[in-house]
C-alpha cells in the first residue's frame, strides 16, 4: 500500500496520457499532433474546391433554366417544380448521407465520390431528356448528388477545426462561392456565343451543355477518392447502428440545434424563391442576353468569396449572433430595395451588394449549430441542417411561381422579403453558444 503513492505520482502519468489521448484529440485542435496530420490544412482546401466543381454544376442550372423552358415550353409553375424537385430529392438524400457520415467516418472519401458521380449522371439524363418528366429525374439525380456531399464533407471540417469551424465552414463555402460566380459566367456565354462583339459563335446547345458538364464531375469524384482518403482520420472508429441512433435521437431533442435548422431553412427558401425568378425576369421582362444574365448570376456570389472567409473569422472571434444577425437584416433590407431598384445599373449594383451577406451567413449558421452538437454527430448535425432547408426549399419556389404568375417579380420580391424578415427576427432570439 504504501508503494501506492509513489505509483501515482511517477508510473501512471504515461498510462493516464494514453487513456485521454483520445479525448483530448477529438476536444481540442491546439493539440499539435492533431493538427500536424496529413492532411492537414490540405484536407480543408481539397474539400473547398471539390464543393466549388459541384456548386459549378448547381450554378449552370440555374442559367440554363430559360433555355430549356423555351425549348420545352414551361410554365412558371413547372419551373418553380424543378426547383422543388431538386430540393425534394436534396432532402431524402440527406438522411443516408447523415448515417453514412457518423458510422462510416474513415470512408468519407467514398461518399464524395458516389456524390460526384450522381451529379454527373444527373446531367446526363438532363441532357438527353426529350419531356419535363424525364427532366425532373435528371433535376432529382442532380439535387441528391450535391446534398450527399454537405454531411461529410461539413461533417469531417467541424471535427477536424473544433476551434475554427466558422473558419473552416466558410472556406468550403469560399469554394463553393467561386463556383456559383465562375459558372453562370462561363454557361452563360456558352449558351449564347457572345461577349458583347467582341467573341462571336453559334453557342452550345443546352443538352450537349449539360453532358459537357458530366465530365467534370466525374473527373472530381474520382481525384477525391485518390487524394483524400485520409478524410475522417481523427474520428475513433466505424459506430454501431444502435450507437447511431442513441446520438441522432439526442440530436432531434436539441432545440438549439432545431432552431439552426430552420434559420438555415429559411435562408434557402429566400435563395430558391427569388433566385430563379430573378432570371427569369432578366431574361425575358428586361430581355437581357444570357451572357449579361449569367454575369448578374455571378454577381450574387462574386462578393461573397471575400466576404465569407471574414465574416467565418470574424464569428470565431465575437460569437455566432451578431454575425448571423447583421447579415439576415441586411438581406432582408438588399431584398426590399428592388422594388424601388428593379432595372438598369442600379439592380445590378443592388445584387452585388446582397451578394455580401446572400450565401455567407449559412456556414455561420451551420458553425453555430455545430457548437451545440456532440462530438461524433457532426455528420447527422449537418444532414438535419440541410434537410430542414430541403423541406420548406421544396414549398417556396412552387409558391413563388404562382406568385410571380399572379403579380409578377415584385410579388415574388415581397415573398423572399417577408422570409427574410422572419428569419432576421428569429436570429435575435434562437439559442445559440455564447463566446467564451
Amino acid at each position: 500500500m504504501p508503494n501506492t503513492d509513489n505509483n501515482d505520482t511517477s508510473q501512471p502519468r504515461p498510462s493516464d496520457e494514453s487513456l485521454n489521448q483520445v479525448q483530448d484529440d477529438a476536444e481540442s485542435d491546439s493539440d499539435s499532433d492533431s493538427e500536424a496530420k496529413p492532411p492537414g490544412l490540405g484536407l480543408m482546401y481539397g474539400l473547398s474546391a471539390g464543393h466549388g466543381i459541384k456548386h459549378f454544376g448547381q450554378g449552370a442550372l440555374l442559367v440554363m433554366i430559360p433555355s430549356i423552358r423555351a425549348t420545352l415550353g414551361l410554365g412558371d409553375v413547372a419551373i418553380g417544380g424543378m426547383s422543388s424537385a431538386q430540393s425534394i430529392s436534396s432532402g431524402i438524400a440527406n438522411i443516408p448521407a447523415g448515417i453514412l457520415t457518423d458510422m462510416f467516418r474513415k470512408k468519407i472519401a467514398w461518399i464524395l465520390l458516389v456524390s460526384m458521380l450522381l451529379v454527373g449522371t444527373g446531367y446526363i439524363i438532363i441532357g438527353a431528356s426529350p419531356v419535363y418528366w424525364t427532366l425532373l429525374i435528371g433535376v432529382s439525380i442532380v439535387g441528391f448528388g450535391t446534398s450527399l456531399w454537405h454531411a461529410p464533407a461539413f461533417g469531417t471540417l467541424a471535427a477536424r477545426y473544433p476551434k475554427r469551424r466558422g473558419f473552416a465552414m466558410a472556406a468550403h463555402l469560399t469554394g463553393a462561392q467561386i463556383g456559383n460566380t465562375t459558372s453562370p459566367l462561363i454557361i452563360g456565354f456558352l449558351l449564347a456565343g457572345t461577349i458583347g462583339s467582341w467573341v462571336v459563335f453559334n453557342g452550345i446547345d443546352w443538352r450537349w451543355l449539360a453532358v459537357i458538364i458530366s465530365i467534370p464531375m466525374f473527373l472530381t469524384g474520382l481525384a477525391v477518392i485518390a487524394k483524400f482518403k485520409t478524410a475522417g482520420a481523427e474520428s475513433k472508429g466505424d459506430v454501431s447502428l444502435r450507437e447511431y441512433f442513441g446520438s441522432a435521437k439526442k440530436l432531434l431533442s436539441n432545440r438549439g440545434v432545431l432552431g439552426m435548422a430552420l434559420l438555415g431553412a429559411l435562408r434557402g427558401a429566400i435563395h430558391n424563391s427569388f433566385q430563379v425568378f430573378l432570371v427569369i425576369y432578366m431574361r425575358e421582362e428586361l430581355d437581357y442576353s444570357d451572357t449579361f444574365v449569367g454575369l448578374h448570376v455571378a454577381l450574387i456570389t462574386m462578393a461573397g468569396i471575400i466576404s465569407t472567409p471574414i465574416m467565418g473569422n470574424l464569428s470565431d472571434r465575437i460569437g455566432r449572433r451578431p454575425v448571423i444577425s447583421f447579415a439576415m437584416s441586411s438581406m432582408t433590407i438588399l431584398i426590399f430595395l428592388f422594388l424601388q431598384f428593379d432595372s438598369g445599373l442600379a439592380m445590378t449594383a443592388l445584387i452585388a451588394v446582397l451578394g455580401l451577406f446572400f450565401f455567407s451567413v449559412m456556414p455561420i449558421i451551420n458553425a453555430a449549430a455545430m457548437d451545440m452538437i456532440d462530438k461524433g454527430s457532426e455528420g447527422s448535425g449537418t444532414a438535419l441542417m440541410f434537410s430542414g432547408g430541403a423541406v420548406i426549399g421544396s414549398l417556396t419556389p412552387i409558391a413563388a411561381g404562382f406568385i410571380n404568375q399572379e403579380n409578377g417579380f415584385h410579388g415574388v420580391i415581397i415573398f423572399a422579403g417577408i422570409i427574410a424578415a422572419v428569419g432576421a427576427a428569429l436570429s435575435l432570439i434562437l439559442p445559440m453558444k455564447i463566446k467564451a
